[in-house]
C-alpha cells in the first residue's frame, strides 16, 4: 500500500477525511488504525475528540515498514468497504472477480493465507529497511531520539499548532505548553526546540525586544542539542540566533548544514537559511533555499511573504511586492507581511503607504509604543511631511535608546537623514555594540553615511566578525 501523494514534511491534514485520502483508504480503516496501531492523529485543543488534524510526515513515517503488513492485515480480517459504509470480507478467487462474504461467515482459508503471509511481508519489510534504510545521519538521528512521553508529546503537539499561527497570543500560548512539555518530560529536546523557535519568533510577531528573545532562544536551542545532536530542528534553532544574535556567520552556517544533513525535508531549515543567506547578500542561493522550502510547504504564507521580501531585495522589484500584496490579501494578520511592505513602500516614498502599514504591524502585534509613534507620525507627516516624521520621532527614539531599548541603528538613520552625521555616527557605534540584527542586512544601510571612513569600518568589522 502506498499514500496516494507524495508526503510533504510539516503538511497538516486537518480531518478524518483528509488523513483517509492521504491514505486512498476509508475513515473507518483509519479510526481503527488509530485505536488499534497507534496512526500519530492529534486533537485539536479544545475541541473534543472530532475535530482531529495530523501531520503527512508524521504519517509517511508511521507507514514505513507497514504498507505489506496493513495489506495482510486486511486480507486476514476481511475487512473493507464496498464504498456505502459495509463493512464486507473479501476472500481470495482462482479467477474471476473478488468473492465477497457477509461479516461472521467462515474465515478460516483466509487465516490460513494470513498465517504464512503476515510474515513473509515482515521478513520483506524488515530486509527492504536494513538494505535501503539502515545508513546515513537521517536513520541515525531517528535510530537515537529520545522518545518522550505521551502527555510531554501531546503538550509539544499542540505548541506547535499556536506556534504555527504566529501572532503574540498564540506564540505565548506555544511558549507556556512547551514549558509543561518540559515539566513533563525535562530530557525531551523537541519541546526545547519549540520554546527556541516562540523566542525567536516573538521578536519579529510580538513586542518582545531583541535583546531578551534572542539569548532565550539560544540557551534553550543549546539544550536541545546538548539533549540530541541528531535533531535538525535544534540545530535549525541554534543556526538561527547565532547569526542574528551572535553575529558568527560560518558557525550559523555550518549549524544550518548539519540541519540539512540530518533531514533534508525539513520545512524550517530550508526556509531559515534562506533568510540567513538573504543577509548574507547571497541572492540565488538563497531564492534556491526558499523555492525548496515552498515545494515542501506550499500552504505557509509566512514563507511565501519571505519569498516576496528575498525577490524585492535580489532586484526583481514587481515580482516581489506582486508576491506580498498577494499574501497580504489572502492572510493579513500576519505582521511581517506589512512589515516587508511598509519598507518597500519607504523606498518608494510612498509614506502614506508606508505610515500605514506602520500602524497594521504594531496592532498586529500589540505594541503599545508602536502605535503610539504611529499616531505622532501621521500628525507630523500631515504638519511637515517626512522632515515633520524624522523631527517628531527623535525625542522620542533618542529616549528609548538611551534607557536601553528602542533600535540605535533606526535612531542613526534618523540623524543622517536630518544631516547630524556625528550623532549618526555615535548610534551606529551604539548598534554595532547592541549586536542589532539591521546591521547585518545590506538593505539596511544608510545612504547619508556611504563615504563616510568611520560607517565604512563599522561595516568592515561586521563582515570579519561574521567570518567566525
Amino acid at each position: 500500500m502506498a499514500a496516494n501523494s507524495e508526503p510533504l514534511p510539516g503538511k497538516r491534514l486537518d480531518s478524518w477525511k483528509e488523513i483517509a485520502s492521504f491514505f486512498g483508504r476509508s475513515e473507518r480503516t483509519v479510526k481503527r488504525w488509530e485505536s488499534e496501531r497507534g496512526l500519530p492523529v492529534h486533537r485539536v485543543p479544545g475541541s473534543g475528540r472530532s475535530a482531529v488534524f495530523a501531520y503527512a510526515n508524521e504519517l509517511a513515517d508511521w507507514l514505513k515498514g507497514r504498507s505489506l503488513e496493513l495489506d495482510a492485515d486486511d486480507s486476514a480480517s476481511g475487512e473493507v468497504e464496498d464504498g456505502k459504509g459495509n463493512v464486507v470480507l473479501v476472500s481470495p478467487a482462482p479467477q474471476g472477480p473478488a468473492i465477497t462474504h457477509p461479516v461472521g461467515k467462515d474465515r478460516w482459508p483466509l487465516a490460513r493465507l494470513a498465517a504464512w503471509l503476515v510474515p513473509l511481508a515482515l521478513a520483506a519489510g524488515l530486509i527492504v529497511f536494513l538494505w535501503v534504510g539502515h545508513s546515513g545521519p537521517r536513520f541515525k538521528a531517528i535510530a537515537s531520539r529520545h522518545a518522550p512521553n505521551a502527555d510531554a508529546q501531546d503538550l509539544y503537539l499542540k505548541g506547535r499548532y499556536f506556534w504555527d499561527r504566529r501572532t503574540p497570543d498564540d506564540l505565548n500560548k506555544a511558549i507556556d505548553y512547551f514549558t509543561q512539555a518540559i515539566v513533563k518530560d525535562p530530557s525531551d529536546a523537541q519541546a526545547y526546540v519549540g520554546l527556541a523557535d516562540c523566542y525567536n519568533l516573538l521578536r519579529e510577531f510580538g513586542a518582545m525586544p531583541p535583546s531578551e528573545a534572542y539569548p532565550r532562544a539560544i540557551s534553550a536551542a543549546e539544550r536541545a542539542v546538548e539533549l540530541d545532536d541528531t535533531s535538525a530542528e535544534a540545530h535549525v534553532s541554534l543556526a538561527f540566533g547565532t547569526y542574528w544574535w551572535l553575529w558568527k556567520g560560518a558557525t550559523a552556517e555550518r549549524e544550518f548544514k548539519r540541519a540539512l544533513q540530518l533531514n533534508p525535508s525539513l520545512v524550517r531549515a530550508h526556509h531559515w537559511y534562506a533568510t540567513y543567506l538573504l543577509g548574507r547578500g547571497r541572492f540565488p542561493e538563497a531564492l534556491d533555499q526558499i523555492e525548496q522550502a515552498q515545494r515542501l510547504d506550499p500552504s505557509s504564507n509566512a514563507l511565501l511573504a519571505d519569498k516576496g521580501q528575498l525577490l524585492w531585495e535580489s532586484g526583481r522589484h514587481q515580482e516581489g511586492l506582486a508576491v506580498l500584496r498577494q499574501v497580504e490579501d489572502a492572510d493579513p494578520s500576519l505582521s511581517s507581511t506589512h512589515a516587508y511592505l511598509g519598507h518597500i513602500y519607504y523606498l518608494l516614498e510612498d509614506y502614506p503607504k508606508w505610515l500605514k502599514e506602520n500602524r497594521t504591524v504594531a496592532e498586529l502585534r500589540h505594541d503599545a509604543t508602536g502605535l503610539a509613534q504611529a499616531d505622532a507620525d501621521e500628525r507630523a507627516f500631515a504638519a511637515n511631511g517626512l522632515k515633520g516624521v524624522y523631527e517628531s520621532r527623535l525625542p522620542a527614539e533618542k529616549d528609548l535608546v538611551d534607557r536601553g531599548s528602542g533600535e540605535a541603528y533606526d535612531l542613526a538613520r534618523i540623524y543622517a537623514a536630518l544631516g547630524h552625521k556625528d550623532q549618526a555616527i555615535q548610534y551606529l557605534k551604539v548598534s554595532f555594540n547592541r549586536r542589532e540584527s539591521a546591521m547585518l542586512v545590506g538593505d539596511q544601510q544608510i545612504p547619508e553615511l556611504a563615504n563616510d571612513p568611520t560607517y565604512l569600518s563599522l561595516r568592515a568589522r561586521v563582515e570579519q566578525l561574521l567570518l567566525q
